[in-house]
């Protein structure tokens, strides 16, 4: 359980990643700043607005997207039709989400947009169950930017992924991060993926918080160093 006198978070126009330890609390961290848990004590702000007491959908609404380290994807449809449905859940087209397509190319041409985004073009017509892991993972992101979201909270975008898809998610997250109305908060268990995106690190520990900061200092820190890399409490004994 996260400590409450920790839970508030002030969402600002910066890029965070958060690197966690198994059980360190980092589900419960983006499961209260995205609404799926409501919190016991503390504050969450978006841009200097509380939105500590609205639902997952409220947040949504204001801005707050997420893609989950778990896929949550419509199985059976294809890759297109599961990006389709974020781009009209967000402009609201039509109470039948699978209408007949011709009265809305323009839904049509924003999610074919999405899927270039994230190298997925050439699989839209492929259901969802015929794809790797890591095509669904891109599949994921793809449906946040459909949302087109204020904050982007990406949970290891990269897991599941081989070496040579990596670079395609990497390169989208330091794109989105260029737009100063974006928020990108991530969590990361690979350093190499940390120090190339964050300006600034927050580390969590056993529910509280260890670190927070310049990631060179937080990296450097040297109780980072003996939890999570296994040095000495006085950094000596390896590399980072």
């Amino acid at each position: 359980m996260l400590d409450e006198r920790q839970v508030a978070e002030e969402v600002a126009r910066k890029h965070q990643a958060h690197h966690p330890g198994d059980g360190a609390g980092k589900t419960t961290y983006f499961n209260l700043i995205s609404g799926q848990l409501a919190p016991t004590g503390g504050r969450i702000a978006l841009y200097g607005r509380d939105i500590t007491g609205l639902s997952a959908s409220a947040k949504a609404r204001r801005g707050i997207g997420r893609a989950f380290q778990l896929t949550s994807l419509f199985p059976n449809l294809s890759v297109l039709e599961n990006v389709r449905l974020a781009v009209q859940a967000r402009a609201r087209i039509g109470l039948d989400l699978l209408t007949v397509w011709s009265s809305h190319r323009g839904v049509n041409a924003e999610a074919e947009r999405c899927l270039e985004r994230v190298a997925l073009a050439a699989k839209r017509d492929l259901t969802v169950a015929a794809l790797p892991h890591g095509d669904q993972r891109k599949l994921e992101v793809a449906i946040l930017l459909a949302l087109r979201p204020r904050v982007f909270m990406f949970d290891e975008p990269t897991a599941g992924m081989s070496v040579d898809e990596v670079p395609v998610i990497l390169d989208l997250i330091h794109e989105i991060k260029q737009d100063r109305a974006h928020t990108v908060l991530l969590v990361e268990h690979k350093m190499d993926v940390v120090r190339s995106l964050a300006d600034r690190i927050v580390v969590l520990h056993n529910g509280g918080l260890m670190a927070d900061g310049d990631p060179a200092e937080v990296i450097a820190s040297p109780i980072v160093q003996q939890a999570y890399l296994g040095l000495p409490a006085d950094g000596e004994g390896g590399d980072a």
